[in-house]
């Protein structure tokens, strides 16, 4: 059923580290063989060896309409002729930067970067020169990618593999880097009051997905704005994965919160390689070249990326009741998993929040990391199998959100529902 994903996977780790581009694609946290996945289209990947896959990764969230949505491919094939990369500045930058504005409340300023990593380093740095202070409060569990202060109890692939401590962090930028458990207001009050006047930001998911779906709690986002403004610190919403899914707007629409900056990833690329950052402009304007906090890059505002995002959220705001589709369709998954685990005796707690989704194999509330580990992810991994041989393509960890995507139907759902029970007949 996987051969030749079985030969290229040995393939690969003749020359790439562990065989895979990014840690969590090994399977290493359910085990087995990687699939290796030649194309997609619509709801379905399919693999090298012809397999079809109900996807509910979605390229990790931006594939909102479906995979090779169609006024999307013509965008980035008529783009191309024009050139691949310019390294000036384009009209489309602008376009963009516009569509973004009237759709986000609260950005006036926004820089287009290459990845959801890039922009959150950017965002950190910027309130570090606009503050002047160092320190900054992210959340266990929480992974705002892959640089250096973001990987102090992260998420992720970090919980996937059950990395503790990251070699080649330095201990300055850990001492610099204060964490807190998600959903605890209380010890981001501590954390505060412990380091007065030396916080430059609090970063947060404000739907966390890198230890699964975990919504705020009631009053959580309110108090760190509270806080925020109290303590004239910067608060950063990390967008990548819930801006423009969860609402045209994201998070900050959703869930009526104004963060000083916000960052989004592969989104605005309709999932090619880029990202953003913004926010106010008394913030925002510290940024060369209009301020001294340096940041740059050649293929920022790469017009094929751009052109990309640009048709897939100008698709997104025209068409609002997408959003109320991609709701209905997450929610008769979750309320036929609910019943599919209740029929089988299965402890679970199912987080969700729009179309954004995942199980927990725990009968406890799943709040923030701990919580999120202590749940039986043993049995996740043969879930995770089982529906994989049934063509149902789930994230590779139990620590990752599910994303549903528009393209989905009705028979997808019941498929996959169909899957879920023969699965779990199976393991038993």
């Amino acid at each position: 059923m996987f051969q030749k994903s079985i030969e290229l996977f040995n393939r690969a780790q003749q020359s790439i580290p562990g065989g895979v581009n990014s840690p969590v694609r090994a399977f290493k946290s359910v085990g087995g063989t990687p699939v290796f996945i030649k194309k997609a289209k619509g709801a379905y990947m399919f693999d090298e060896d012809g397999n079809r896959y109900i996807d509910y990764i979605n390229s990790w969230g931006p594939m909102i309409l479906g995979h090779a949505f169609e006024p999307v491919i013509n965008a980035i094939r008529e783009k191309a002729y024009d050139s691949t990369s310019f390294g000036t500045p384009t009209q489309l930058e602008i376009e963009m930067a516009e569509l973004i504005k009237s759709m986000v409340p609260n950005v006036d300023l926004i820089r287009m970067v290459n990845s959801g990593t890039e922009a959150c380093m950017s965002a950190i740095r910027l309130a570090r020169g606009y503050t002047g202070r160092n320190k900054i409060i992210k959340f266990e569990g929480c992974y705002h990618g892959h640089a250096d202060s973001f990987l102090v109890k992260a998420g992720s692939g970090m919980a996937t593999l059950d990395i503790q401590h990251v070699p080649g962090i330095t201990t300055g930028v850990s001492n610099d880097t204060l964490t807190a458990p998600y959903n605890d207001i209380e010890a981001v009050e501590k954390l505060i009051h412990g380091n007065r006047e030396e916080v430059a930001a609090i970063i947060i998911e404000p739907v966390a997905g890198n230890m699964g779906c975990i919504p705020p709690a009631p009053g959580f986002l309110e108090a760190l704005r509270y806080l925020c403004d109290s303590e004239k610190i910067v608060f950063i919403f990390d967008e990548v994965m819930t801006g423009f899914r969860l609402a045209p707007g994201g998070a900050q629409e959703r869930l009526n919160i104004a963060a000083d900056l916000v960052t989004y990833g592969k989104i605005i690329g309709a999932g090619m390689p880029v990202g953003a950052f913004g926010g106010k402009k008394e913030i925002m304007q510290h940024i060369a070249p209009l301020g001294n906090v340096y940041q740059a890059g050649t293929l920022s505002g790469n017009p094929i990326a751009l052109i990309a995002g640009y048709t897939l959220l100008k698709v997104l705001k025209e068409n609002p009741l997408i959003y109320n589709e991609l709701e209905e369709k997450t929610n008769s998954l979750h309320q036929g998993m609910t019943r599919v685990f209740q029929e089988m005796g299965i402890d679970h707690t199912i987080n969700r929040v729009g179309s954004m989704i995942s199980i927990h194999f725990t009968k406890n509330p799943v709040i923030n990391f701990a919580t999120a580990a202590i749940a039986n992810n043993e049995f996740f991994k043969k879930f995770f199998h089982a529906m994989l041989k049934r063509g149902i393509y789930l994230p590779p960890s139990a620590f990752e959100t599910w994303f549903v995507g528009n393209a989905l139907s009705t028979d997808d759902i019941h498929q996959t529902l169909d899957a879920a029970n023969e699965s779990l007949r199976e393991i038993f």
